[in-house]
């Protein structure tokens, strides 16, 4: 779809954009209780910069066709150089015919530590390990690009999640949390490693029916986009059958919740009561959420 729209683009004559993320970046060090430190400006405007300014891919993407993430990163500990805390990521794609944008990705990163030198150039490097922070946010921007990729086509972001598998696989040689599988459940390595596992091939199915054949086509005929989103969460129920609670599908219901529950809140009225059964087997967690489906 991405080079459809490149290609009437280009006939237009308007000039496509190289960079893919049209990234917003927070800085919150309350926890430290030096959060009116320049380090900290200087810090996110470097962050802002390296995500927004560099090419990741060779895709050639519109200033509209941009991928609008969040970075947020919570400052828990700070020394001198190094910093320590947590970093939320979102990110969403744009519906067709609508000014609504879909989540299509809600990671709360906890093992986030780092050094960083102010003013310190961001280089970014896949064959090296240099930097936590930067190793990160490459991650991250790869994840976000590749689960926008798949939302557009089946499959599509496979190539992307193998390059942030191969940053892991880089930066496990390091001594910080979150490459390794002994890093606990809910870690990068985990969660890349879903993404390209077999066993959660599902996964992508349902990112690109939902997205694509759901709701893409919700302006068009409501009642069977719902019935096509329905559909395709039913693939999800494979994984859960196979990995209960499983990494991959809480991240995926992290960024979903809402928006499932709006979905079928109004609109066309449809039989919901297997759908519900589903989702609180998928996501016990979200009951009250599942519970304001008609």
């Amino acid at each position: 779809m991405r080079k459809i729209l490149l290609l009437l683009a280009l006939i237009m004559g308007v000039v496509a954009q190289g960079q893919e993320l049209n990234a917003t970046v927070t800085i919150d060090a309350e926890q430290t209780g030096q959060q009116n430190l320049q380090v900290f400006r200087s810090l996110s405007q470097q962050m802002t910069e390296f995500l927004q300014n560099r090419v990741w891919t060779n895709d050639k993407y519109l200033n509209q066709e941009r991928i609008d993430c969040n970075f947020t990163l919570i400052v828990s500990d700070y020394d001198g150089t190094s910093f320590s805390g947590s970093l939320q990521v979102q990110a969403s794609r744009p519906v067709f015919n609508s000014t609504y944008s879909s989540p299509i990705y809600n990671y709360n990163d906890r093992q986030v530590s780092f050094e960083y030198l102010e003013f310190e150039p961001f280089i970014y490097n896949i064959n090296s390990f240099d930097s936590n922070l930067i190793s990160i946010l490459a991650f991250h921007a790869y994840a976000i690009i590749g689960l926008d990729a798949s939302s557009f086509e089946l499959n599509g972001g496979d190539s992307y999640f193998e390059i942030a598998k191969q940053i892991t696989n880089t930066a496990a040689s390091s001594n910080f949390q979150g490459w390794k599988a002994t890093d606990g459940t809910q870690s990068r390595f985990r969660f890349i490693d879903a993404l390209i596992s077999p066993v959660y091939k599902e996964f992508h199915i349902t990112m690109y029916e939902y997205h694509r054949e759901g709701l893409d086509m919700m302006f068009e005929n409501p009642k069977d986009a719902k019935l096509k989103i329905i559909e395709s969460l039913k693939s999800l129920k494979s994984i859960n059958d196979r990995r209960p609670n499983s990494y991959i599908l809480r991240t995926f219901f992290d960024s979903k919740v809402d928006e499932i529950s709006a979905i079928f809140k109004g609109g066309p009225q449809i039989d919901t009561t297997k759908l519900i059964e589903s989702l609180n087997r998928m996501a016990p967690t979200r009951r009250s959420a599942w519970g304001e489906i008609n």
